[in-house]
């Protein structure tokens, strides 16, 4: 018999949130969702949740969808997710467990509501987070993400249901920033936004809550993902694979994400550490991240470049960037890189993007603004997974923009939010060393199944 889902209503301080419950053949722990996205999207998900023995509870945040008040991004996610859960644990097909879940927005409402009402929750799941408004408008080295700032609140800001999805490439060629949703209230604070919260981080490591991590090494959060992984105090599994936010799991997994989301809960009882994993190739098999690095020397092809605003990289290669390269050894490849830089800049603010390719395949990029004019510095790279064959050609681009994807920066030291000056700087690098997270054989690969292990 199929589960029947059922429409509440939870008043809260300031709204009224709707929810709707799955509930399971018996009283078990509960999965509970929370998303600015529709919670009519994830009734399948919570069918199948029931279905497995796990009640659910979906839910719509403050000001989205059915519930009132007014939507205001993380800024109501923690007390809201709390009250959420207290109203769970006292319902009877709960057993007094909670399990909240979720992705990109929604896995940062699961994690706050985690770390709100630990004592209730029985385990996270945390699929490619989007760990607060200013993690998703800057990037860990400093730089300011923008096109898809602009697509998201295009859509989403300050609204309660979506607004139809619209070519924003206008958008983006304006200056000041701050202008391209002048009337938006919620565009103006997520740019005044701290890049962390240290609310969160600081509470995140004393945890003992088990978080499963999962991320994409194309999504633009993955170095965040290792970071809320790596910094987790509870038993903690990060799982990395090759797909981007809309975490399409198919190819990698061998089967359908949820199997892996269950696997883990039924491995909470004895779950302990750290356990880092990352797909390399397409066939069901998992390699743990690579502890060793192995440093590589770059040759200098094309040194000197100017960074300028008005032809940015990449819609203008030439000219506009240094090319450094090197071969590698047969090896592997598995998570975070990074690029030492030697340079000369004749501006004290500048963003160094690395672009970095092994022989035909986009590894990633990283970024760093550099505000001091420092010439030797680190540029840190989301993580990769790939095998090397012998004598591979690594190429790496380093420019100073990366437009649309990221705002421009000035080069006059104001935020490029209101720059309304944009100016070229001039820039060389001199030496360049990449350092990889090396593995020489694949004899340590283990199988989807073993993830929870």
């Amino acid at each position: 018999m199929r589960p029947i889902a059922l429409p509440i209503t939870l008043t809260v301080p300031g709204a009224d949130l709707a929810l709707t419950v799955v509930e399971a053949a018996a009283p078990g722990p509960v999965v509970l969702i929370r998303t600015p996205y529709g919670r009519q999207h994830h009734l399948a998900e919570a069918d199948a949740w029931a279905r497995h023995g796990f009640p659910c509870v979906v839910g719509d945040v403050r000001g989205r969808f059915e519930s009132t008040g007014e939507f205001q991004p993380y800024r109501h996610e923690r007390a809201d997710g709390a009250a959420v859960v207290d109203w769970i644990t006292r319902q009877p097909f709960c057993d007094g467990q909670v399990l909240p879940v979720g992705g990109s927005y929604a896995a940062y409402c699961a994690i706050t509501a985690a770390l709100a009402r630990q004592d209730k929750v029985l385990g996270v799941i945390a699929a490619v987070p989007a760990l607060g408004a200013g993690e998703t408008v800057r990037e860990p080295g400093g730089a300011a993400r923008l096109a898809c700032r602009v697509g998201w609140w295009s859509e989403h800001g300050d609204t309660r249901l979506p607004r139809p999805p619209r070519d924003t490439s206008d958008l983006v060629t304006r200056t000041p920033v701050s202008d391209i949703h002048l009337k938006s209230v919620g565009w103006q604070r997520l740019w005044t936004a701290p890049r962390r919260d240290p609310g969160l981080w600081n509470q995140i490591p004393t945890t003992r809550v088990p978080l499963l991590a999962v991320g994409g090494l194309v999504d633009p959060f993955a170095a965040d993902t290792v970071e809320l992984a790596r910094s987790w105090g509870g038993a903690t599994r990060l799982l990395m694979g090759p797909w981007g936010h809309e975490l399409d799991t198919r190819r990698a997994l061998g089967h359908k994400i949820g199997k892996t989301y269950l696997d883990w809960v039924h491995a909470l009882d004895r779950l302990h550490g750290h356990k880092e994993l990352i797909a390399v190739t397409d066939e069901g098999h998992w390699r743990p991240i690579a502890a060793s690095h192995e440093r590589f020397d770059l040759v200098v092809e094309q040194a000197g470049f100017v960074a300028d605003p008005d032809r940015p990289y990449p819609e203008h290669r030439e000219h506009n960037h240094a090319v450094l390269r090197t071969t590698l050894p047969e090896g592997e490849i598995r998570g975070p890189f990074a690029v030492e830089l030697t340079t000369e800049v004749d501006c004290a603010d500048a963003d160094w993007f690395v672009h970095v390719w092994l022989g035909g395949t986009y590894l990633g990029h990283g970024v760093r603004r550099i505000r001091d004019g420092a010439k030797q510095f680190t540029v840190d790279c989301p993580p990769a997974g790939v095998k090397v064959t012998a004598n591979a050609e690594l190429t790496v681009e380093i420019a100073g923009h990366n437009w649309p994807r990221h705002a421009r920066n000035p080069h006059t030291g104001q935020d490029p939010f209101t720059a309304t000056e944009l100016l070229p700087s001039t820039r060389a690098v001199l030496a360049a060393t990449v350092v990889l997270p090396w593995a020489w054989d694949d004899t340590d690969a283990v199988r989807a199944e073993e993830i929870a292990a």
